[in-house]
């Protein structure tokens, strides 16, 4: 079910073919996150976006990770059978780039797999190896990127300010707009009486 050896030299070889035709992966560390168990203050806040700023424009490489293939049900005909395209990625939750202030929001995830401390994220879409797995490591950043953001609420710039402030002003003149007709039609009906 899984790759042999034999099978993991032809995914490399899938591997280098994906990445000569424009795609890759780009290898290195990830940015390290600030040591917050919480988002209490403006400056930890600060903080944090400025690492999720960081962590957006890094792609999460197939070494940090551990990968593995399997038969797919996804589409392809009988060669679904045959292949092993189903990319399944796997990471601790306890690696050193995962923020601290995220562990929680990923524990109640339903890719968290409470017995391995791991998320688990698969894909089946294509019908390569290397397209699922490219696939698969998307989706364990959005993942992580999501649960980042979650607590991390942005600031008001000076021009939603002002906005907001032209809306309720507009509100404030509709209303007192809406208050003299009534009078009038008030002061309307009092005079037809008499």
């Amino acid at each position: 079910m899984f790759l042999t050896s034999r099978g993991h030299n032809n995914h490399l070889g899938q591997l280098r073919a994906w990445t000569q035709q424009g795609h890759r992966w780009l290898s290195g560390s990830p940015p390290t996150p600030p040591h917050l168990r919480s988002l209490d203050n403006p400056e930890q806040t600060n903080e944090a976006r400025a690492w999720l700023e960081r962590f957006r424009s890094f792609e999460i490489s197939r070494d940090l990770v551990d990968c593995t293939f399997a038969r797919s049900s996804g589409p392809g005909g009988q060669n679904v059978n045959k292949v092993n395209t189903k990319a399944v990625v796997r990471l601790n939750l306890d690696a050193e780039w995962i923020p601290l202030w995220a562990k929680h929001i990923l524990m109640d995830d339903s890719h968290y797999v409470k017995s391995s401390r791991t998320l688990l994220v698969t894909s089946t879409e294509h019908r390569s190896q290397a397209q699922n797995l490219s696939e698969a490591l998307e989706k364990l950043h959005t993942l992580i990127s999501t649960a980042a953001s979650f607590h991390i609420k942005n600031e008001t710039t000076e021009e939603q300010r002002k906005h907001v402030m032209d809306l309720v002003n507009a509100d404030k003149a509709r209303k007192k707009v809406m208050k003299t007709k009534r009078s009038e039609v008030k002061r309307e009906r009092g005079n037809k009486d008499l």
